[in-house]
């Protein structure tokens, strides 16, 4: 519904320590009377961290962001790169309680893109940029036109970007065999790419019920 008014819905989160792990022998495959053998000796390639963002309403993923690290600069700039894709736009993130996702760079991002003149204060010290729980307050404030909302503690499995990350493991990297870090940043963009031709929303099939009566 809020989609249809215009603000984008998006759920986000980083997957990190992808490996890109290489056989150290062929994979052989199935054939009538056997199964597929994999050889279970590997060699490390490296590891990459994946940022990304999926859309609520339509299915698909936006802008992610493949490197070594996910620092609060990695993140802050990933999100940078959502708001573009629509940067007049509502934006409301669901994201959990990761430091990165409360920080000082995505307090500032979030200030100058809505406008926001007040002065922010002073990491460790006073105003909105003191603490974590400042910082969450003033990006979690419903009057901003970028809204972050945090899922509760140990539920972060009701952020559906978990979910897509689920996909991804399972049909990429759980069988993948990848000679170099590039050749596993290549292969999740194509899958990307891909998925996102298909894209549609998910359907929770659990209905809640009351924990009391």
């Amino acid at each position: 519904m809020l989609e249809a008014l215009g603000c984008h819905v998006v759920s986000t989160d980083e997957m990190t320590g992808i490996q890109a792990l290489e056989r150290a022998a062929p994979t052989k495959p199935m054939r009538p009377g056997c199964p597929e053998r994999r050889e279970h000796e590997y060699i490390r390639h490296g590891t990459l961290s994946l940022i990304a963002t999926f859309n609520v309403a339509t299915g698909e993923i936006l802008a992610p962001a493949l490197g070594p690290t996910r620092t609060e600069a990695d993140f802050a700039a990933h999100i940078a790169q959502v708001i573009d894709t629509d940067p007049d736009a509502p934006w409301l993130f669901l994201a959990d309680n990761l430091n990165t996702h409360h920080s000082a760079a995505l307090v500032r991002l979030v200030a100058t893109r809505c406008d926001h003149t007040d002065d922010l204060g002073v990491k460790g010290q006073a105003g909105v940029l003191q603490s974590q729980a400042s910082r969450a307050a003033f990006l979690g404030d419903p009057a901003h036109r970028i809204q972050f909302l945090y899922t509760p503690k140990h539920a972060s499995w009701l952020n559906q970007i978990e979910l897509w990350f689920s996909i991804l493991a399972r049909r990429v990297l759980k069988r993948g065999n990848f000679a170099s870090l590039d050749a596993l940043r290549d292969r999740i963009r194509e899958f990307i790419a891909y998925f996102n031709q298909t894209a549609a929303p998910f359907k929770w099939t659990y209905k809640g019920r009351p924990l009391c009566r």
